[in-house]
């Protein structure tokens, strides 16, 4: 995300803010030198020395807590890398770096002068820095890619400080796989981009970032412009982050109401956190959520975009869809999607399920943080699942679509392989009718006219007077005419579905025939693994593999 560190920020920032928790890996290589180890920081950059925390500081997450949204000086405590780049507040009370752990496994405070129950200058009193060793969580070198311990490498032996900062961090500690690697250094971002020259370009206009480009992948480099000094292998927890995650929850550092007014994308982000995670949100932090849920579409279409692909795309989308139903923000987002639940009386925390979440919790099983897909994929099933919802269909035209899809429009073939299939469909979603028996042409216009339907939802659900009415029979509910998918996804998907209608195949199309799924095409969107993945988790919702078992054993 393209943004400088929170810090030097004004209030204003729509970004998320810095997060709490600092590592320092060691590479232990022998294809470089020996060299200070780099420093990491959860979510966004923290500096390694404890100052004086700010009042207003925003979403305090496991990923983790955010220092960050300032709002004016005159009323706070000074912003902490403001204090540090201030010449004459440097030679009054430098900061010094955080003390070494005297043991691997201890976690103990700072002994600098603003740590806990140290007064600032201001008056105010300021947290307690911690350091925890990072072999106590398991932490390895092997855990961190390649791509950025090149990066780490290159700046560091430019004499730069370099430091790894994001979710990365928390999700070491967590044991999951990281959806990506970003860096903090003290160089500023035109150093940076001369050191990767010809690889790097800065991003972003009012909070820029360096996106380093190495082996098809990105690697966002920020910049603090201050010096420090870190220990090697040290976790540097600001403000209780790893206690967050011992409780499994997502806060806010200030009052939940003032940081979302500040920020209403902090409740976006809020949201596919603790979706990802699996967390839960305190009282005041679930009642501001809910309360302030429709001020998000008030936000830049692009971002809102941003924060859906990151919930439905990498590997969380049935949690997510959850989330966003139960707290209301659903309606503002996907009213047609809300429409379907409220139709179904899906109640608000309902623990059961239903066919577009069974959609969702199937693709999640092909996908990670780490293993994204293009949203294009999740627009398909979308679509896909509202034309069933508004018309149900016969489980082998499904299939029989979905094979359609998958083969780039064959139909003849697609019509088949579907008739030969003789597995046990689940039975229990009311967009499926009762089997019956098909001659090949009558299923031909049956596929054909579903592709149609299909491509009439996709159409509606990017048009604003159709998404303004999406929920108008739905008494008291509320109306978006919110339309953030991209045109160019839109079109991909178009095309996919067009060549089932009119049973055409799209030019240079080949379907993947090897069974294995490549997830950097998939990123990308190349149309063979969209539809692969497609196919893959609509037959997994009509003939779940426990389906399978039960008639076996029933039999």
């Amino acid at each position: 995300m393209g943004r400088e560190p929170a810090c030097l920020q004004n209030h204003e920032w729509g970004g998320g803010p810095l997060t709490r928790i600092a590592y320092s890996p060691r590479r232990l290589s022998s294809a470089y030198p020996p060299l200070p180890s780099p420093l990491a920081c959860a979510d966004q950059p923290t500096p390694p020395s404890p100052p004086p925390p700010p009042r207003r500081m925003a979403l305090r997450s496991p990923e983790l807590r955010l220092l960050g949204a300032l709002t004016r000086p005159g009323r706070i405590a000074p912003s902490p890398l403001a204090a540090l780049a201030s010449p004459r507040r440097r030679r009054r009370a430098p900061s010094p770096s955080p003390s070494p752990s005297p043991s691997p496994s201890d976690s103990t405070p700072s002994t600098a002068s603003d740590s806990a129950g140290a007064v600032a200058a201001d008056g105010l009193e300021g947290p307690q820095w911690k350091t925890v060793s990072a072999k106590r969580f398991g932490i390895k070198e092997s855990m961190i890619p390649d791509e950025a311990w090149n990066v780490l490498h290159r700046l560091r032996s430019r004499g730069y400080d370099v430091y790894l900062v994001g979710g990365c961090v928390r999700d070491l500690i967590m044991k999951k796989t990281p959806k990506d690697f970003d860096i903090i250094t003290t160089a500023d971002l035109r150093q940076v981009k001369d050191t990767f020259a010809g690889s790097a370009v800065i991003v972003g206009r009012r909070f820029p970032i360096c996106h380093v480009h190495d082996n098809n992948s990105i690697v966002e480099v920020s910049s603090f412009n201050t010096s420090a000094r870190g220990s090697r292998e040290k976790i540097y927890d600001y403000l209780g982050g790893i206690e967050d995650i011992k409780k499994a929850k997502v806060r806010t550092v200030i009052p939940a109401g003032t940081s979302f007014q500040e920020d209403c994308a902090r409740i976006l982000r809020a949201i596919r956190i603790a979706a990802r995670l699996g967390f839960s949100f305190p009282k005041e932090t679930a009642y501001y959520v809910r309360t302030l849920g429709c001020s998000v579409a008030r936000l830049d279409k692009g971002r809102i975009l941003m924060e859906i692909n990151y919930m439905l795309a990498y590997g969380s989308a049935e949690d997510s869809l959850r989330l966003l139903w139960r707290f209301g923000l659903l309606e503002h987002l996907l009213p047609f999607q809300a429409a379907y639940f409220s139709s179904t009386r899906f109640k608000r925390k309902d623990k059961g399920s239903n066919m577009l979440l069974v959609l969702f919790s199937k693709l999640d099983n092909f996908l990670a943080p780490n293993r994204p897909c293009h949203n294009s994929l999740w627009i398909s099933i979308l679509a896909f699942h509202e034309a069933l919802a508004r018309q149900p269909r016969d489980p082998l035209v499904v299939a029989t679509f979905a094979l359609a899809f998958y083969l780039g429009g064959d139909i003849s073939l697609a019509v088949e392989i579907g008739k030969s299939i003789t597995r046990q469909h689940d039975a229990s979603f009311r967009e499926l009718l009762e089997p019956r028996v098909w001659n090949d042409k009558h299923l031909v216009d049956e596929v054909q006219n579903f592709a149609a339907l299909m491509k009439r939802a996709l159409t509606e659900m990017t048009d604003e007077y159709h998404v303004s009415n999406a929920m108008a029979k739905i008494p008291q509910a509320p109306s978006s005419d919110l339309v953030f998918i991209p045109l160019q996804a839109y079109l991909k998907v178009l095309r996919l579905i067009e060549c089932v209608q009119y049973g055409k195949k799209e030019r240079g199309y080949m379907p993947k025939s090897d069974g294995k799924i490549n997830y950097h095409n998939l990123s990308y969107g190349t149309s063979a693994e969209i539809a692969n993945l497609f196919t893959l988790a609509v037959f997994d919702t009509l003939y779940p593999p426990n389906m399978e078992d039960q008639h076996d054993s029933s039999s």
